[in-house]
């Protein structure tokens, strides 16, 4: 007896450390994964190429993957009244399977983080002294992929697998979820299903209504035509054609032969229009009232796919000049404004414009201010509001150049102080304009044609040299404004950030260094052969 006791307290010693070491093994493990830069690497790619909208690889994933879903679909259906070769069977069973497979096996991978939750139950273990088991741990991780199998959308993908065993030829009607699948990729189908869903309770209402009348009415018809009309063998013919009247549809298939059975359709037929008219007059108010927002959430995604873009907040007299200008230079841009009417006007001249209040942060961090937006203008009539808009996108994103339109030279003091780059007095400047008239109206005239290029093909470009940029590190001769038939009046230097030099004319020995402003003046073609050669990475 106590061999037998010692053998098994032995034993019991032996799973505890079998235990301990898996334990240990799993958590050293979630930490190289942690730390693997490798492996975060490959798992961002992955969750930016499935669910990352923004993401500009992502359109030709989904392009893939409609294609494989299109042709599968078409194989299958093909399937049901032709022979196909069979290269066609092969490529639908291995390849299409496969990649509906390792697709499905990718979202759950992406869904959650193993190694996060094992590295949370080992600290919490640390701080509070709870045990930590291999079961535990299991739990955990297997709650969080269930999660996400229980998922419409992944329940979908499953079932789409399905199709692909031939041999159960039942399982081909789940042909229908592959179609389904579509709509992963489709945004116009997801915003649909989106806008109704912000019905769900009218539509859910009146579904059951429905639902309530067909059964009502097939009962009745079934009672008082079961016995007198051949084409009704069953209570599922009466429910049949109870749908079919309805919906208004009307086959004329089975038709009431009884007194008793045509009141009723009389009165089905006056029911189905009052529910039909009920559904489109809810789908068409949920299309009004989310419109709006649809066209705002499509615009902040596609404009989170360019590289670069310009704000302009308000759309006033200056800012209407100001769009007419960048929409000339085919310059990326965004018209932000609180007034609706405002933003309709924008939109009406084909600007992109959104309906929104540029005080708050919500927008910037929705078009990507980390790093999709390198110019802000604020050129509302209000100096408050743009003194809060410029000081709200500083302390977002202190890279961003912001000009701000101002009238009041003691918020134009403060505003200097918040380290906005630019500040626009248009008193100020009309008065300058005036008085440069005055004493040299030719010259003058000049400047402001060169300026409005509606009237002249003329123009100023502010060139900024970039570290990477060819002209980087090179003299004034070397990139030869000759060539370009441009004129380089100076270049504008910031020695540090409140100090700037301007160098007029400079000699043909000047080194041209990065973040220099080149001041040219020419053709705008030639201005824009300047700005693509610019933009040339050094060799």
């Amino acid at each position: 007896m106590l061999f037998y006791a010692d053998n098994k307290i032995q034993m019991h010693h032996k799973d505890q450390n079998i235990k301990a070491r898996f334990v240990n093994f799993l958590i050293q493990s979630a930490y190289f994964l942690q730390s693997w830069l490798p492996y975060r690497r490959t798992k961002q790619f992955v969750y930016n190429l499935l669910e990352n909208d923004n993401y500009r690889y992502k359109k030709y994933f989904d392009y893939f993957m409609i294609a494989i879903i299109l042709s599968s679909v078409t194989i299958l259906v093909t399937d049901v009244t032709q022979k196909l070769p069979r290269w066609l069977i092969g490529y639908d069973r291995y390849i299409v399977t496969t990649i509906f497979i390792c697709e499905y096996l990718m979202r759950m991978w992406v869904y959650s983080d193993i190694h996060k939750r094992v590295i949370e139950a080992y600290e919490e273990h640390l701080l509070f002294d709870s045990p930590l088991s291999p079961r535990a741990l299991a739990c955990r991780i297997l709650r969080d992929k269930w999660r996400y199998i229980t998922t419409p959308s992944a329940i979908i993908d499953l079932i789409a697998l399905l199709p692909s065993y031939r041999e159960i030829r039942i399982l081909r009607v789940f042909i229908l979820f592959r179609v389904f699948k579509m709509l992963r990729y489709t945004r116009s189908l997801s915003s649909f299903l989106l806008i109704l869903k912000y019905k769900k309770t009218e539509l859910f209402t009146l579904l059951s209504l429905t639902t309530f009348f067909v059964f009502i009415s097939g009962i009745m018809l079934y009672v008082f035509e079961g016995h007198n009309n051949p084409n009704i063998h069953s209570i599922f013919d009466a429910f049949y054609w109870s749908l079919v009247t309805i919906s208004t549809v009307g086959y004329g298939d089975i038709a009431p032969v009884t007194s008793e059975g045509r009141a009723i359709s009389m009165m089905i037929i006056v029911t189905g229009v009052g529910l039909i008219s009920f559904i489109t007059s809810v789908i068409v108010s949920a299309f009004g009232e989310q419109l709006t927002a649809l066209k705002e959430e499509n615009l902040v995604h596609d404009m989170g796919k360019k590289d670069q873009i310009i704000i302009l907040c308000g759309f006033g007299t200056m800012g209407k000049l100001v769009a007419e200008g960048l929409r000339r230079q085919q310059i990326t841009f965004v018209v932000i404004d609180k007034s609706q009417k405002a933003v309709e006007q924008a939109q009406a001249l084909g600007y992109h414009a959104l309906c929104s209040d540029a005080t708050q942060s919500d927008i910037f961090h929705k078009l990507h201010i980390e790093h999709r937006i390198s110019h802000l203008l604020a050129l509302s009539s209000d100096d408050t509001q743009n003194a809060l808009i410029a000081i709200n996108v500083k302390s977002l994103n202190p890279n961003v150049s912001v000009t701000a339109r101002c009238k009041d030279n003691l918020i134009a003091e403060k505003m200097r102080f918040a380290n906005i780059d630019d500040i626009i007095t248009p008193e100020e400047i009309g008065g300058k304009i005036g008085a440069a008239f005055a004493t040299n109206p030719i010259a003058s005239e000049i400047a402001c044609s060169m300026i409005d290029q509606q009237q002249t093909r003329t123009g100023i470009e502010d060139l900024v040299i970039r570290e990477e940029s060819r002209f980087a590190n090179k003299t004034i001769r070397e990139i030869d404004f000759d060539t370009y038939k441009l004129t380089l009046l100076g270049v504008l230097r910031l020695r540090n950030r409140d100090e700037e030099q301007f160098i007029f004319n400079p000699h043909e020995d000047f080194l041209v260094r990065p973040d220099d402003h080149l001041v040219c003046i020419g053709y705008d073609f030639a201005l824009a052969k300047l700005r693509k050669e610019s933009e040339k990475v050094a060799a």
